[in-house]
């Protein structure tokens, strides 16, 4: 059985990555925004052979609530096997255009925040000298373009960060993985027209098991789009800035 602590709990992708841990008897410290949301999300859990420890409200975007939150995990778990940092919005890129106050607070929600809880989950595994950091990306952070290029760019601070990170704690036994999904058909993306780019959020968790289990370094998910990113990070800069991407 192993601890886990999830952050953004109540997101597609970690309430169906959480239900597939779940069949494992693992133990888990719920962390949302929503407390409706995530009573139902550790009731789900719970029902399908979790053991919930707490599920706890927070926005993550207070960086100043972190250290408590770890605190609370560390007494109610002991070791915290693995922390899941899975929060995040889809901003309004027409708004962050000229809005500088927006952007920066969805830049600080998508990046910032998700560094601050990277370097204090690296510091509660070094203390106990294993562990592991799973962090959603976003295929959006591999290029910067016109349509989202602040989602991008906090998604390519995440990636360089976390990349950064675990080249650090290789040596101290704690891995870290880096997902970074395509269009997922979640309440987020709920909005955008569909095709069949999406995948589902089931779909995703379940490649995301299967790459904690392997100890991948990086995962896109679904696997095609290591290689549409490939293409679209391969055209030259004179080219691709004229497009209407």
């Amino acid at each position: 059985m192993s601890n886990y602590l999830i952050f953004g709990a109540t997101s597609a992708i970690a309430t169906e990555l959480a239900r597939l841990l779940a069949k494992r008897g693992d133990k888990f410290i719920l962390v949302g925004r929503n407390a409706y949301k995530l009573s139902a999300v550790a009731a789900d859990i719970s029902t399908r052979g979790g053991n919930i420890a707490g599920a706890l409200t927070a926005d993550l975007a207070d960086i100043s609530t972190h250290c408590a939150l770890f605190a609370e995990a560390r007494q109610r778990l002991g070791n915290i096997d693995c922390v899941v940092i899975a929060h995040g919005t889809l901003p309004d890129a027409e708004r962050a255009d000229s809005d500088a106050d927006y952007a920066l607070e969805q830049f600080a929600v998508n990046a910032t925040s998700a560094i601050s809880l990277g370097i204090r989950a690296s510091t509660e595994m070094q203390r106990v000298g294993a562990g592991m950091i799973v962090v959603i990306g976003s295929v959006a952070g591999e290029r910067g373009r016109q349509s989202n290029y602040l989602y991008g760019g906090a998604k390519g601070a995440v990636d360089i960060f976390f990349q950064g990170l675990r080249n650090r704690l290789y040596s101290n036994n704690i891995h870290v993985l880096t997902v970074k999904p395509g269009f997922v058909d979640t309440p987020m993306t709920a909005h955008l027209p569909k095709n069949f780019l999406f995948a589902s959020p089931s779909k995703v968790a379940s490649n995301i098991l299967h790459a904690m289990d392997k100890r991948r370094d990086v995962l896109f998910a679904p696997w095609f789009w290591r290689w549409i990113m490939l293409v679209v990070r391969l055209i030259p800069e004179g080219i691709f800035k004229k497009l209407k991407l």
